[in-house]
């Protein structure tokens, strides 16, 4: 079992007093029997009231609605988890999807559809084309060993860099590029899996890792994608390893864009606001 304290600062300093609408927060990390919360704080300013839901996948959303116009919005959490996933490789597929190609059970594929359908179908060829140079286009290879050349090779073969655009890359850019943040790579990931037949989704979350203990990461993402027998496995293509207890998933989605940390608007005369962000992910 590791423990693992998750500190989120999210601030924006505004040019002039300014009216906040609704804001929705998924800062909240996902529960299981492989991860349990042991305490956690919720610091927003200005004056506010939270309200908590689930969505549709489950995911912990907070929306908060604000009291009182404010030059700053100022969101902070800090979490304590405990996390017992630490053996990823410890799972058993069903013997019909131990090798690829399978296809799922009908009642499985019919609840699996939304994770089947590619979020970029016009990118077919391009990841096609990926696929052939991979060698796995047409073959018969092991599930867990396609999965694991295919994190591998974005992990070799893709430079990490840190986006500060909204939204992700199309697998055409990553791949033209040769560069992309951690949710260019697990996109990219999720589009070659899903033309595969394999279901997948997106998830974002943190990741503990020495430069975290320091103050200066950032929220991270990857991939999962459903194997029988085995449920979702967790697949991080930026760093080419399969999930485990230094990964902490927050929220999961068909679409990489539809679960940002933090999203919301406001009203005023305001320039551009200033962002800080600030994560620190530390083992206890």
């Amino acid at each position: 079992m590791q423990r693992l304290k998750v500190s989120h600062l999210t601030e924006y300093q505004f040019t002039g007093e300014v009216t906040l609408e609704p804001h929705r927060l998924l800062i909240r990390p996902r529960e299981g029997h492989d991860t349990r919360i042991e305490s956690s704080t919720l610091d927003i300013f200005p004056t506010h009231d939270v309200h908590w839901t689930r969505d549709v996948y489950n995911n912990s959303v907070a929306t908060v609605n604000f009291h009182e116009p404010a030059n700053r919005l100022s969101i902070y959490t800090e979490v304590i988890i405990a996390h017992y996933d630490e053996a990823p490789l410890d799972f058993i597929v069903e013997d019909y999807a131990v090798n690829f190609p399978f296809k799922y059970q009908p009642y499985e594929e019919t609840d699996l559809l939304p994770f089947l359908k590619p979020n970029f179908p016009k990118q077919r060829e391009v990841i096609k084309d990926w696929l052939k140079l991979l060698g796995v286009a047409g073959t018969t290879i092991e599930t867990y060993v396609l999965l694991e050349r295919m994190s591998k090779w974005l992990n070799e073969n893709i430079r990490y860099v840190i986006r500060e655009e909204a939204g992700v890359q199309s697998p055409s850019v990553t791949l033209a590029s040769g560069s992309g943040s951690c949710r260019d790579y697990a996109t990219l990931f999720i589009e070659a899996c899903r033309q595969l037949g394999l279901a997948s989704r997106f998830v974002s979350g943190y990741v503990h890792a020495p430069q975290t203990e320091m103050e200066n990461a950032a929220t991270h993402a990857w991939a999962e994608v459903y194997l029988p027998g085995a449920g979702w496995k967790g697949f991080d293509p930026t760093t080419g390893e399969l999930t485990a207890s230094k990964h902490i998933a927050v929220a999961v989605s068909r679409h990489p864009e539809r679960i940002p940390p933090v999203s919301g608007s406001f009203v005023g005369d305001s320039q551009t606001p200033t962002l800080n962000v600030n994560v620190q992910v530390t083992a206890l």
